[in-house]
């Protein structure tokens, strides 16, 4: 199972970030929810500091390009083995970057990508 850090995590029920963890929790994969306010999400604490000290086989994104400035060296740091650029967090600088560091880029997005088995 692919432990996975969803950026922009939130446990309000009409957006795709608290669909998609609870997705991931029902398809066996562990979640590390990060977001700007804590609360609960899949039966997990969503986090407020971001996880340093995390093995992450993936990190998804839900949150814009510009929110992501400040965590994009953070992430990097973890060594995903990729990241999840959901619809409207596509960042090319982000992506190039990663990329330069083996870490696979995958415009992309996590329910689809869940659903049809290619997670």
């Amino acid at each position: 199972m692919k432990k996975t850090l969803i950026l922009g995590a939130t446990d309000r029920q009409d957006r795709y970030a608290y669909i998609a963890a609870n997705m991931l929790t029902r398809y066996g994969h562990p979640i590390v929810p990060f977001g700007k306010h804590p609360g609960k999400v899949a039966g997990e604490d969503i986090v407020v500091d971001f996880p340093d000290k995390e093995e992450i086989d993936t990190v998804t994104l839900y949150m814009n390009p510009f929110n992501q400035v400040p965590f994009i060296d953070k992430i990097l740091e973890l060594k995903p083995k990729r990241i999840i650029f959901n619809p409207g967090t596509e960042n090319p600088d982000f992506e190039k970057r990663a990329e330069a560091q083996g870490i696979e880029a995958i415009e992309g997005c996590t329910l689809v990508m869940l659903g049809s088995g290619q997670y």
